[in-house]
């Protein structure tokens, strides 16, 4: 890859600024991921990217996803983690109004350089979740699509996800 991946942190949080839909789509999926049982959700993780090669991707030390699922965990008892340096299973990124999906694809390579396994692009537009497995490759799942995810073992209904 030898463009230089560029994400400037000042544009990405105009862009990303809330809205309700952006909110509700989120805590939505927080709630649907947490209620599998299995899974620890956070909520705008900072993800350490110290390790990411700076020839390829100009990021800052840190990547910002909406939510990161990782395997069930318990909370830090001591010290707080203010960088997580192992990464989530799936990284997921609501679209906000102001964005365009190809800055939030550009995130995905990062993610997928790090290490994530799976990258969930949620578009409350068009209510529709494109779910990569790697940069190359995603399924589209619609508003009357079942999302089953088998290595996962995420299983529910895209509906679920744009109610309000």
């Amino acid at each position: 890859m030898s463009e230089l991946l560029l994400l400037d942190k000042e544009e990405q949080e105009f862009d990303d600024m809330g809205s309700y839909n952006h909110s509700t789509v989120q805590a939505n999926l927080a709630y649907l991921l947490k209620r599998i049982g299995k899974y620890s959700v956070s909520v705008e993780l900072s993800l350490d990217t110290s390790t990411l090669d700076r020839n390829i991707f100009a990021v800052k030390d840190e990547l910002v996803p909406d939510l990161c699922i990782y395997p069930l965990r318990e909370l830090v008892k001591s010290d707080d983690i203010l960088k997580m340096k192992e990464m989530p299973l799936i990284a997921i990124e609501v679209l906000s109004f102001r964005q365009f999906p190809s800055t939030l694809i550009e995130k995905f390579k990062a993610y997928f350089a790090l290490g994530v396994r799976s990258c969930w692009l949620v578009d409350p537009l068009t209510q529709s979740i494109h779910v990569y497995s790697a940069i190359d490759r995603w399924q589209t799942f619609g508003i009357n699509d079942e999302i089953t995810i088998e290595e996962f073992a995420i299983h529910f209904a895209v509906a679920e996800v744009f109610q309000p």
